[in-house]
């Protein structure tokens, strides 16, 4: 038996798509099915319902794999007491681009405290970020939620604790703002330049459903797509459209030359939300869990 063959498992009970699951344990997928394959024989009972699609588990699978994240769990928990002290206070924090660029340096001194735990940061976009958490790669997970687009976690498995709430507002530069080419809310003769989020991107959605929404159509034209929030703020600085932007972009005073647009009519807020894995047994995931529950004033 190979502890692999469990990690492999865990990532596909949760992604529930075997090419998914080789791309992020970094095999073939030929490689992978071998493995779960070899998983099931030593185990003597079928885990996937290969039959189903999504990929989906077995009653015997759902059942191990309850025992197989909890394996995970206590073998890195053995490692770390067995090993060197900053292994046993070693945390895995996966989060959004946006939220580590902006957040997380300031929260992480007060979560630290005097540096008795040290880190190690998952960095993507909200559907890796989550995969990985839901896979048993990150302790502690940090990301946007919001209630009409709730990101795909089994509650019954986590722990939640929301952060704050930001709002998510149009902005452009004040010279776009102040000029003829910015006449809101747009006409098919005059659309407006808009500096829009990647079709797949979790913000995308929610900038989606604030335009439709609204009681005030919106008329523009996509003048420009990026998956990050830095890149569509950069844009919008140098005038080229409005760029939907949650207030955590504007922590540094890097994009202090934009100015709010639309006077609230396209405006949505989102929540910072943080969450753990209620089978992850590790001391210092849980002092870190305390800390980031009882902390004042996150945001």
């Amino acid at each position: 038996m190979d502890t692999r063959w469990f990690q492999d498992f865990v990532t596909l009970a949760e992604v529930q798509n075997f090419t998914r699951a080789a791309e992020m344990r970094n095999v073939s997928q030929a490689a992978f099915s071998r493995r779960i394959q070899a998983l099931e024989q030593w185990l003597g009972a079928k885990l996937i319902d290969r039959a189903a699609f999504p990929t989906r588990l077995t009653p015997a699978g759902e059942r191990f794999r309850k025992v197989a994240t909890g394996l995970l769990n206590q073998i890195a928990d053995a490692r770390a007491e067995i090993g060197d002290a900053p292994s046993r206070n070693h945390v895995r924090i996966a989060s959004t681009y946006a939220l580590v660029s902006t957040r997380l340096p300031v929260w992480w001194p007060r979560w630290s405290e005097e540096g008795d735990i040290t880190c190690s940061l998952e960095v993507g976009n909200v559907h890796d970020t989550v995969s990985a958490f839901n896979a048993g790669s990150a302790d502690i997970l940090i990301g946007f939620h919001q209630a009409a687009h709730p990101v795909q976690l089994d509650m019954a498995r986590f722990d939640r604790h929301e952060l704050g709430v930001e709002k998510v507002r149009p902005y452009a530069s004040r010279a776009l703002a102040d000029s003829d080419r910015l006449a809101l809310p747009g006409t098919h003769a005059k659309p407006v330049p808009l500096l829009m989020y990647s079709p797949s991107g979790y913000f995308a959605r929610v900038v989606d459903s604030a335009i439709e929404q609204s009681s005030q159509p919106l008329v523009g034209y996509r003048a420009f797509e990026a998956e990050m929030t830095d890149v569509l703020g950069d844009l919008a600085s140098q005038g080229m459209g409005i760029a939907w932007l949650p207030d955590s972009s504007f922590v540094s005073g890097r994009l202090a030359d934009l100015v709010p647009v639309g006077d609230g009519t396209w405006d949505v807020e989102v929540s910072i939300v943080a969450y753990r894995s209620r089978v992850n047994a590790r001391g210092v995931v849980g002092r870190l869990w305390e800390r980031i529950c009882t902390a004042p004033g996150a945001l």
